[in-house]
């Protein structure tokens, strides 16, 4: 495995079909690790900003990729039913061939919810409707039959078949450090901090470590990936550019990224492997994605082999 691996957030919103195609299959063939949608159902911060639902077009992404894996980067649990979630995901792993990652959070944006008729609890209800979600999927991945009752969630005898590929990874994303971090120590495989979170991803992993070892789990055993916007230059002057617009558009919604020339990239990135992090879930800067991602590919990602 390379030191660090990197994935794509694809085009999801006021974007077309076409682009959204065109750039998933150019990730694939400049061999990105994986590629992500958000899982929304408004767009934000505007619930009228046209956005494509995440599964169903990460579904059609499978269907016309080859390598890449697929993920959301997350599904809010109370979205979907998740034993509906878990027939979903099987099902696009068959698709995929073994491919699909498992985004999982609490989800935040209440509108979203509230706008489609689904309740959005208080937060500790969210977290515990996460936590009995994942184990709930988990098993019936792996058992015939699964008959679950819990506070929120409630199978009998349910089905999966056919099961999915391999078992799909579960990621948690989010940075609550006394509940949600706990929850991440016990039934997360891989854990995201959030874009805006970037500069704290050292103090985070150690509250993180500590958790992993209040429950006897090797911190080794649990991945740290890190969302972040990446504003590429073809040299200096041309990051900087890019850089102040980006700033422009997005202020600080995506936290302070990552941004300069190749060389700049690697060391930034080469910081956020020392503090653990060994996937990087980029959002490139830029209408068509496909030319930073080809510059970074060829100029960063040699690099982290």
């Amino acid at each position: 495995m390379a030191t660090v691996e990197f994935g794509v957030m694809l085009p999801q919103i006021k974007r077309k079909w076409e682009d959204t195609k065109a750039a998933a299959t150019e990730m694939d063939r400049l061999g990105y690790h994986s590629v992500w949608f958000n899982d929304h159902l408004y767009g934000i911060p505007m619930p009228s900003i046209p956005i494509m639902e995440a599964w169903t077009a990460l579904a059609a992404v499978g269907a016309i990729t080859q390598r890449a894996e697929l993920g959301t980067l997350v599904s809010p649990i109370g979205f979907r039913n998740p034993a509906v979630l878990a027939k979903m995901v099987a099902t696009l792993d068959q698709i995929s061939g073994g491919r699909v990652i498992v985004g999982l959070g609490g989800g935040w944006f209440a509108q979203e919810f509230t706008g489609h008729g689904i309740d959005f609890p208080p937060v500790q209800d969210r977290l515990g409707q996460l936590d009995e979600g994942i184990r709930l999927m988990r098993r019936m991945w792996s058992e015939p039959q699964v008959t679950f009752a819990g506070r929120y969630f409630h199978t009998e005898d349910v089905y999966c078949e056919p099961k999915p590929v391999r078992r799909p990874p579960i990621l948690v994303g989010g940075g609550g450090e006394r509940v949600l971090l706990k929850l991440v120590a016990r039934q997360a495989d891989i854990w995201n901090n959030l874009a805006v979170n970037l500069e704290q991803l050292a103090h985070k992993t150690a509250v993180l470590r500590r958790h992993c070892e209040a429950v006897q789990r090797d911190p080794a055993t649990l991945r740290i990936s890190q969302q972040t916007m990446v504003v590429i230059g073809s040299d200096e002057a041309d990051a900087r550019s890019k850089s102040e617009k980006a700033a422009r558009i997005y202020g600080g919604h995506m936290g302070s990224g990552i941004a300069g020339t190749a060389a700049q990239c690697i060391d930034k990135i080469r910081t956020l492997h020392q503090h653990g992090c060994s996937l990087v879930i980029i959002e490139f800067f830029g209408r068509d994605i496909r030319e930073p991602a080809a510059l970074f590919a060829e100029q960063v990602m040699p690099a982290f082999a």
